[in-house]
C-alpha cells in the first residue's frame, strides 16, 4: 500500500532561503515591479520613498510624482481610513486586500487593490497594488446590461399584460392556433360564448372540431391558404347547429414557431347593418367596370374594387391596402397637381395620367376624383378608367379623329403629308395646353410631365403662340 505524503500548502514558499538564494535587491525589485501594477516602498511614517509601475497606464494618469508624499495624501478622501488601516495592520505577513481610489487630474478615480507587508527592522513597508479599472469597467458593463435586461423584461411583461387584458375583454371572438397542428392554444371568452363552450375546454381541440362536419373542407382550405399567403378573409363556415359564421385568419411568428390568429363572427355582428340603398351602392361600386379606389389624407389606399385591381395587375385588395396611390398612378409631378386641385376645389374631372401595372405594363387613364373631408374618416375617392380617344376641337374647328375609320374618311380630301403634319401639331399643342393647365402654368413641372427640356418647351410655346413669352426673352438656364 502506497503511503501518501501530504504536500505543504502553496500559500507561502516552503524554502524561501533556498529558492531565492542569490537574488539581489535589483532582481527582487524587477520581480515585484513586473508582478504588480504598482509597487510602493513606504517608510515607518507612511511616506512613499520609492515606487514602480508595471505599465505606463498609471504614469499617464499623473501618478509619477508620489515619491516624498504621504501615502494617505495620494488617495481619495473616502479611502484615507482604509490606508490608515492598511499601514496599521502591516506585519511580516501580507495584510488583507483593500480597494483604494486614487483621484486623477481629470476628476476621475482609479481603483487599485492594495496589500501591505512590513519588511526589515526599520519599519519599512512594501505595498503591492493591482489596477482594478478593467474589472470595474466589466462590472459596470454587467450592471448596465442587467438593468437593460430588467427594463426590457418589464416592457415585455407590460406588453403581455396589455395583450392578455385586450384578449380577454375583446368583444370579437378570437382563437390562437398552432400553425402545424391547428390545435387551439388560446381562446378568449367571446369565442367561448359564440361557440357555446367553455374556453378552457376549447384549448387543445383542432379547428375543424369546432365547426360542423360540412365545413371541414372550408376550414382546411382556409388553413392551407393562410400558411401560404399569410392571410385569408371571409371564409364561410357553420356550427353544428347550422349557424353561419365568417372566419378570417392571419399567420404570425412567436418563440421561433408559427401560430395562426383566427377571428370568427356571425355575419350580422360584423358591424352596423347598412341601409339597403347603401349596401346596393357598395355592391355596384365593387362590380362597376371602371376602377374605383379610396385613399386616406396621406394618399394611402384604404380600399379598391376589382376593376382597379385588374388595371394594377393585383390579385387581392390586401396587396393594395395601405400602399401609396402613386405606386401605380401618376407620371412626374402630375399626382401632386391632382391632389392640390382636389384640396382646392373638392372634386376633379377628366384628369389624364398614367397607370403602371405591378408587372411592368402601363396604360393611359382618366381620373375623376372627389374629396370627403367631413366624414368619420376623411378620405378621397377616385374613378379610374382607360383613356379612349375622344373628339377634341382643334384651332381650325376640326375634330380630332377618335378611330382609324375616321382617319380613313379624310383620305382623298386632305393630302397625307398635310394630314400627318396637322394632326401631329394639333396633338402636340393640345398636350402642351393640357400640361400647363394641370400644373397651373408651372412650366418646369409641365416640361417634366411632357418629358421635354425647358428649352424645348419654351421653343414650342413660341411656335404655337402659347403663354405670355416675350419673343426676345432668353431661354432659361437648366
Amino acid at each position: 500500500m502506497d503511503i501518501v505524503v501530504p504536500r505543504p500548502s502553496p500559500r507561502h514558499f516552503t524554502a524561501p532561503n533556498e529558492a531565492l538564494a542569490g537574488v539581489g535587491a535589483s532582481e527582487a525589485a524587477a520581480l515585484l515591479a513586473a508582478a504588480a501594477d504598482v509597487a510602493l516602498v513606504i517608510d515607518a511614517g507612511g511616506i512613499i520613498r520609492d515606487m514602480a509601475f508595471g505599465s505606463d497606464e498609471m504614469l499617464q494618469e499623473g501618478f509619477g510624482d508620489w515619491i516624498g508624499r504621504a501615502f494617505v495624501d495620494t488617495v481619495a478622501r473616502d479611502s484615507r481610513t482604509k490606508v490608515e488601516q492598511l499601514l496599521r495592520e502591516a506585519t511580516a505577513t501580507p495584510s488583507r486586500w483593500r480597494q483604494i481610489n486614487h483621484p486623477t487630474a481629470a476628476g476621475q478615480q482609479v481603483p487599485v487593490r492594495y496589500s501591505v507587508v512590513r519588511i526589515g527592522r526599520d519599519g519599512r513597508m512594501f505595498a503591492i497594488g493591482r489596477d482594478l479599472r478593467a474589472l470595474s469597467n466589466l462590472q459596470q458593463r454587467l450592471a448596465d446590461a442587467q438593468q437593460a435586461m430588467e427594463r426590457e423584461y418589464a416592457r415585455i411583461r407590460g406588453a403581455e399584460t396589455r395583450y392578455r387584458l385586450l384578449f380577454q375583454l375583446a368583444g370579437e371572438p378570437i382563437l390562437v392556433l398552432d400553425a402545424n397542428s391547428t390545435r387551439v392554444v388560446e381562446c378568449n371568452p367571446a369565442a367561448g360564448r359564440l361557440l357555446s363552450r367553455d374556453p378552457r375546454r376549447i384549448a387543445g381541440q383542432t379547428l375543424t372540431e369546432l365547426f360542423a362536419r360540412a365545413s371541414s373542407g372550408a376550414v382546411q382550405s382556409a388553413v392551407a391558404s393562410v400558411r401560404v399567403t399569410g392571410r385569408v378573409e371571409d371564409a364561410r363556415v357553420a356550427l353544428a347547429d347550422g349557424t353561419d359564421l365568417r372566419m378570417s385568419a392571419s399567420l404570425f411568428r412567436q418563440d421561433g414557431g408559427s401560430q395562426i390568429l383566427v377571428r370568427v363572427a356571425a355575419p350580422a355582428s360584423t358591424g352596423e347593418t347598412l341601409p339597403a340603398a347603401s349596401s346596393g351602392l357598395l355592391r355596384a361600386i365593387e362590380a362597376m367596370p371602371e376602377g374605383f379606389v379610396v385613399t386616406d389624407p396621406e394618399r394611402r389606399i384604404l380600399t379598391a374594387n376589382a376593376a382597379f385591381l385588374d388595371l394594377a395587375q393585383l390579385a387581392t385588395a390586401e396587396q393594395a391596402r395601405g400602399e401609396p396611390l402613386d405606386r401605380w398612378l401618376g407620371r412626374g409631378a402630375d399626382l401632386d397637381a391632382l391632389f392640390s386641385s382636389l384640396a382646392k376645389h373638392g372634386s376633379v374631372r377628366h384628369f389624364a395620367t398614367l397607370l403602371r401595372g405591378e408587372y411592368g405594363s402601363s396604360e393611359d387613364v382618366e381620373i375623376t376624383g372627389v374629396s370627403v373631408p367631413d366624414g368619420e374618416t376623411p378620405c378621397s375617392g377616385f374613378s379610374v378608367r382607360p383613356t379612349a380617344l375622344r373628339s377634341v376641337p382643334t384651332s381650325s374647328g376640326r375634330q380630332l379623329p377618335r378611330s382609324v375609320e375616321q382617319f380613313t374618311e379624310l383620305v382623298g380630301r386632305v393630302p397625307l403629308k398635310n394630314l400627318v403634319r396637322e394632326t401631329t401639331d394639333m396633338i402636340e399643342r393640345l398636350c402642351i395646353e393640357a400640361a400647363l393647365e394641370l400644373t397651373r402654368d408651372n412650366r418646369a413641372s409641365a416640361a417634366e410631365m411632357l418629358g421635354l427640356s425647358r428649352q424645348s418647351l419654351y421653343a414650342k410655346l413660341r411656335r404655337y403662340g402659347l403663354g405670355d413669352l416675350d419673343p426676345v426673352e432668353d431661354l432659361p438656364e437648366e
